[in-house]
C-alpha cells in the first residue's frame, strides 16, 4: 500500500465530493500544477489507493426513505453463503466484513418504515445468520 503525504489526502477528499473535476480545477484547488494533479491521480490508480471515479446520485444524499446500519453474526463457516445470500437483497447497498463481535456490517435503505420492516425481516431469514443489531440513521452531521 502506497504512503500517502497531504497534498495525496487533500485530492482524495476532493474528489471524494467530486469525482468529476477536471484536472485543472484540481490543480487550483490544491495549489500545484496540473502536470503534478495527474502524476498523483496516475500513481493512485497504478496503486490501487484509487479504484474509480463516481458521481453521487439525489438517492445517495437525499432525505426521503429509511437508511440504517445492520450489524450482523454469522453461525460457524457459514459466511461465504449467508453474504451471497444477502447479496440478493437490492435494499442492502454495502456489505462489509468487520472484526469484533459482528461478523458483517451492512448498509440498508428503503423507502418506507414498512418496507424497512420486511427488508429486517428478510436479512433475518437468511440462513446464517443468529443476531444482527440494526441502527436507524436519523440525519447526517
Amino acid at each position: 500500500m502506497p504512503t500517502f503525504d497531504q497534498l495525496d489526502r487533500e485530492l482524495i477528499t476532493i474528489l471524494r465530493e467530486d469525482g468529476r473535476a477536471p484536472v485543472s480545477k484540481l490543480s487550483t484547488l490544491l495549489g500545484v500544477s496540473r502536470a503534478t494533479v495527474q502524476n498523483r491521480l496516475d500513481r493512485l490508480l497504478d496503486s490501487g489507493a484509487v479504484l474509480g471515479f463516481t458521481i453521487r446520485a439525489l438517492e445517495d444524499v437525499g432525505t426521503d426513505g429509511v437508511k440504517a446500519v445492520i450489524m450482523i453474526e454469522v453461525a460457524g463457516q457459514s459466511t461465504t453463503k449467508t453474504i451471497r445470500s444477502l447479496r440478493g437483497i437490492p435494499e442492502l447497498r454495502q456489505l462489509h466484513s468487520t472484526n469484533g463481535k459482528w461478523d458483517l456490517v451492512g448498509h440498508l435503505t428503503a423507502e418506507t418504515l414498512a418496507d424497512f420492516d420486511r427488508v429486517l425481516r428478510e436479512v433475518r431469514d437468511v440462513e446464517g445468520i443468529v443476531n444482527s443489531e440494526t441502527s436507524i440513521l436519523l440525519s447526517s452531521i
